[in-house]
């Protein structure tokens, strides 16, 4: 997928290019920045660090990326939070936009970040998370680059206290209810049975409990007159493993074959006006996903491609169920990623990075 959050140390992760949060000068400081001087080679990196001199903050420059997994290291200063009144904001989305534009300048198909200024620079770990977010997706609309968001210390990943304590409130509640259902099914369904077994019946043996519960048998009801009439095979229209056929069963049923998941996604992004484009880089799959889908009819998606399309194309909960089931998919009342989504989604929360946020918040799988 095009942006994804993984929990690693970013100095493992296979990428073109690793982006540091670099000291101003040309040195090393503590966190990230010390862990990719000592994963690349400390003397070397040292050494291309000084060819470059200061960086201004919100700047980006490169170097190899020497013993790393990677072609580049990109190296970005982050603002250190002063209360929020000195511009910390735009200094640090420019140093995800200005990291992003260079590695698409050196022709990176992907780049991992570690979340700038959200450690030892003290900026608000929401406000950082936020702004991630927000210069990552605006910029995934226009490219096809592969970003990376790596989290080595969940502590400095924060989303909003205020969500995350209603996400976990409507997780508990349905999980509560789910459980309540399994453990008593027919007061949770209103479905309690409307009819009692006469006392007698209760300990007897099982031939003898439906003759007490029920009444004997009649003789009567065998008697010829009141048999059926015999009906032909073919005034039923019912399948005959004899006659080899079906007998116009599906004219008398009246079947219809209802719509593939191909053909409701393709009708659903027409009938709102968008473009293949737009649509998958929202729903945040990959291109050549998105084109398997649109060229094979009989194609069937997994549940967290096709949550992404639904999210993409905004649709309602009715909507979406819709739309799963015609992937042969559904909700799961007893599943925390399945209740999340449908929270978002109940919530009209359409962003997909942000459910992904939340999801990883929770140790579930990404939506895509």
């Amino acid at each position: 997928m095009p942006f994804t959050i993984i929990r690693q140390d970013i100095t493992r992760v296979q990428a073109d290019a690793i982006v540091n949060t670099a000291n101003p000068d040309p040195q090393y400081g503590e966190g990230t920045d010390y862990a990719i001087y000592q994963a690349a080679g400390e003397e070397q990196l040292l050494e291309e660090r000084r060819k470059i001199g200061k960086i201004t903050p919100g700047e980006a420059a490169v170097t190899p990326a020497l013993a790393l997994q990677a072609k580049y290291i990109i190296h970005t200063v982050g603002p250190v939070w002063q209360g929020g009144e000195s511009g910390e904001m735009e200094t640090l989305a420019s140093c995800y936009r200005k990291s992003l534009y260079l590695a698409e300048t050196l022709r990176c198909k992907s780049v991992a970040f570690p979340l700038i200024s959200a450690g030892t620079y003290g900026f608000p770990k929401e406000q950082a998370l936020q702004i991630a977010l927000d210069t990552i997706r605006d910029f995934c609309r226009e490219s096809e680059m592969n970003v990376i968001l790596a989290v080595f210390n969940k502590d400095a990943f924060r989303l909003s206290s205020e969500l995350l304590d209603d996400v976990k409130q409507y997780v508990e509640d349905h999980y509560v209810e789910e459980r309540w259902g399994e453990a008593h099914p027919f007061t949770s369904m209103n479905m309690a049975p409307s009819y009692s077994m006469p006392e007698a019946a209760i300990s007897a043996p099982p031939k003898e409990r439906r003759r007490k519960a029920f009444g004997p048998r009649k003789k009567e009801r065998r008697k010829e007159v009141d048999k059926p009439k015999e009906i032909s095979i073919e005034e039923t229209g019912i399948y005959s493993s004899v006659t080899g056929g079906f007998a116009d069963l599906e004219e008398h049923l009246e079947i219809k074959v209802g719509e593939s998941f191909q053909e409701m996604l393709l009708r659903l992004i027409d009938e709102r006006g968008l473009t293949d484009t737009q649509v998958y880089k929202k729903a945040n799959i990959d291109r050549k996903l998105f084109s398997k889908i649109r060229c094979n009819p009989e194609y069937h998606p997994s549940k967290r491609t096709a949550l992404a399309l639904a999210v993409a194309l905004e649709l309602n909960m009715d909507q979406t169920v819709d739309l799963l089931s015609r992937a042969e998919l559904a909700f799961s009342p007893s599943r925390e990623f399945d209740l999340i989504v449908r929270y978002c989604i109940e919530r009209q929360i359409y962003d997909v990075m942000e459910i992904n946020a939340i999801l990883f918040e929770y140790d579930q799988p990404l939506l895509a």
